[in-house]
């Protein structure tokens, strides 16, 4: 097995990461190097879990195992799309023994109980000191024993994230996030509850209310449009009544407004809306007849989102359920799959769950490190040399600074940004660029993000254009960008529809269950996009749609963490325009073009660019 670099955990965790001897790669999430090295763990431990960050990388990291399985250990998956019997199954063989290694996500972080777990492995950056002290725990599980895990990285990169976590761990340091302001479309479920119960005095609700922390600053004026809301729908949909829930008689007192509306409350209470899914039925092959496949006697495997199965064709294979399945077509709400022969190249489901973006804690962590080369000799050789190779080609950024590179590369010219405040604020920061420059008439022509940087490419020259103008990199990444520039952006956004859609679906606007049927994820989205878009014209202000905004910006735009990031690095933005790629711009450059391929094959692809790109930076 490959030789282990043990750093000091404390008294309660003895933590490592692993170091195979050999350089990682600069991108890439799978940690397929280190595969081999993860199944000789499993077999010199009596019980293993392998926590991965993802569901698509529990589907890859089972078949990798169980591709290396030469001793058949009995090996099983864990994540939340799997149906829930077989996930039952999954735990109770787990506690009795009977499994040496379970690949699972977040699904096993918490409520488990197991003294026989003796090693936990986190493949992929932790994201979160809290989150990989909560999985470090589940590894002997016993009164006076350490816990013992190791942390996989899966690039370079994430070597310098698994050190920042490793420091946090050996401080018992903390990364919980802030808390968040209460929703308002949650709010609207709950003064509907409260009618169902019994009538209710405003005045006596609104005291209550206040009197939760989430909603401490909830003005009189704010929980009064909730009730509006709720009794009328709002402004824009008064005049229809089926959104009427609610009636004020002539006590004073709001009571739910009929029987009906009270059942179908209870049908739909919950905060959970997840995405749109289809259910993965095994089909049975018709005896005598090759490609005829029955759709009824075959078991539910799990469930895939709507938008995968849509990108399916019959033919079509992908990793499921610990199993290679062949695409046989949509049967009402399910997917017909059988299995497929041996030697196929599979893809994987993806999920719109599958974002864990880096805590603002390990970010300042991961720049303190870059930031001081005295630091650096703690780190694994390969990360010290990399960092010194960047040093010399261009610069790397103080802890607060931001570092921008431009440079040109074949018939396209090309910006990075490196504000390690991860993938999801990223990615609100690509799109807002982007709008920016088009208006300065750059022509950008895309961006991509991973947790650490961006990248965005154009037509035009974005050094000449800051060697013309001294004060222009500094104005791209103005404060003012979260203003008109965001607003734009999210009402041209179908980002915007989505997020509408579950608040719709939390206040009731939409009920998904009804007595003796249930909407499809598809007429949901149909209703949603028809009130989304009437609102948008006639109410503007309505009150889903300022929680619409809200949600999106504490939680898929990460606004707030943006805004943070902006005023720290206004006066503090190092340009450095360059004949060619750096050594830091490789790990955000090779995110360009991606595809959604998995196994060796991609892995190789991935390798070549990377040393294309490697070779031309050092050059």
């Amino acid at each position: 097995m490959a030789d282990l670099v043990i750093v000091q955990g404390g008294a309660k965790a003895d933590l490592r990461m692993l170091d195979l001897g050999r350089s990682l790669p600069i991108a890439g999430h799978t940690a397929w190097h280190s595969m081999p090295a993860i199944y000789d763990l499993i077999r010199e431990h009596r019980t293993t879990l392998v926590f991965v960050n993802t569901r698509l990388q529990a589907e890859y990291t089972f078949q990798e195992l169980w591709r290396l399985n030469d001793d058949a250990l009995p090996i099983a998956i864990h994540h939340g799309s799997l149906d829930a019997q077989q996930r039952r199954r999954v735990e109770a063989a787990m506690a009795g023994g009977q499994l040496r290694a379970i690949v699972c996500t977040a699904t096993l972080d918490l409520g488990i109980d197991w003294g026989d777990v003796d090693l936990v492995v986190n493949v992929g950056a932790p994201k979160g000191a809290s989150r990989i002290m909560q999985r470090i725990g589940r590894a002997n599980h016993r009164m006076d024993e350490p816990s013992k895990a190791y942390l996989v990285p899966g690039n370079r990169f994430e070597m310098l994230e698994c050190q920042a976590a490793l420091d946090a761990v050996e401080e018992a340091a903390q990364d919980t996030p802030d808390a968040r302001l209460g929703a308002l479309d949650v709010l609207a479920q709950h003064v509907l509850g409260m009618a169902c119960a019994d009538a209710f005095d405003p005045l006596g609700l609104y005291d209550e209310i206040v009197s939760a922390a989430p909603y401490t600053g909830l003005t009189w004026e704010a929980f009064e449009q909730v009730v509006d809301y709720v009794a009328t729908g709002g402004y824009a949909l008064r005049a229809y009544e089926r959104f009427a829930k609610i009636l004020r008689g002539p006590d004073g007192l709001w009571r739910v407004r009929d029987a009906r509306t009270a059942q179908a409350y209870r049908m739909n209470v919950g905060t959970i809306v997840e995405a749109a899914r289809v259910r993965v039925r095994l089909g049975r092959s018709l005896r005598g007849k090759p490609g005829t496949v029955l759709p009824k006697g075959g078991r539910v495997l799990g469930e895939i989102e709507d938008e995968f199965a849509d990108t399916l064709t019959v033919g079509d294979t992908f990793l499921f359920a610990g199993e290679t399945l062949r695409f046989e077509g949509l049967a009402e709400d399910e997917a017909l799959v059988t299995r497929a022969p041996l030697g196929t190249d599979p893809a994987i489901p993806s999920y719109a769950g599958a974002k864990f973006p880096l805590s603002t804690f390990l970010a300042e962590r991961v720049r303190a490190i870059i930031a001081d080369p005295f630091e650096w000799d703690r780190l694994p050789k390969q990360i010290g040399e990399y960092l010194q190779q960047q040093r010399r080609r261009s610069v790397l950024p103080g802890a607060r600074d931001l570092l921008v590179e431009t440079f040109p590369r074949g018939k396209r010219h090309y910006l990075t940004a490196f504000p390690f405040e991860g993938r999801l604020a990223h990615q609100t920061l690509g799109m807002l660029l982007t709008r920016r420059l088009e208006r300065d008439g750059l022509r950008p022509l895309g961006f991509a993000a991973n947790d650490y940087g961006i990248a965005i490419w154009t037509t035009r020259d974005v050094s000449e254009r800051a060697a013309l103008d001294p004060d222009f990199i500094g104005d791209l990444f103005a404060v003012d960008m979260l203003g008109d520039d965001l607003e734009a952006w999210l009402d041209e956004s179908a980002m915007m529809k989505r997020t509408f859609r579950q608040c719709a679906v939390i206040a009731g606007l939409i009920e998904r269950h009804h007595p003796g049927l249930k909407k499809s994820g598809r007429q949901v989205t149909i209703s949603t996009d028809l009130i989304y878009d009437v609102l948008r014209k006639h109410q503007p202000d309505h009150l889903l749609l300022r929680a619409a905004r809200q949600d999106a910006a504490t939680g898929l735009l990460d606004v707030r963490r943006l805004g943070m990031m902006l005023e720290r690095i206004q006066g503090r933005i190092i340009h450095r325009a360059l004949d060619r790629v750096s050594p830091l711009s490789v790990s955000v450059m090779l995110e360009i073009g991606r595809e959604r391929v998995y196994g060796e094959g991609a892995d190789e692809i991935l390798a070549e660019a990377e040393a294309e790109l490697l070779q031309e930076a050092l050059s």
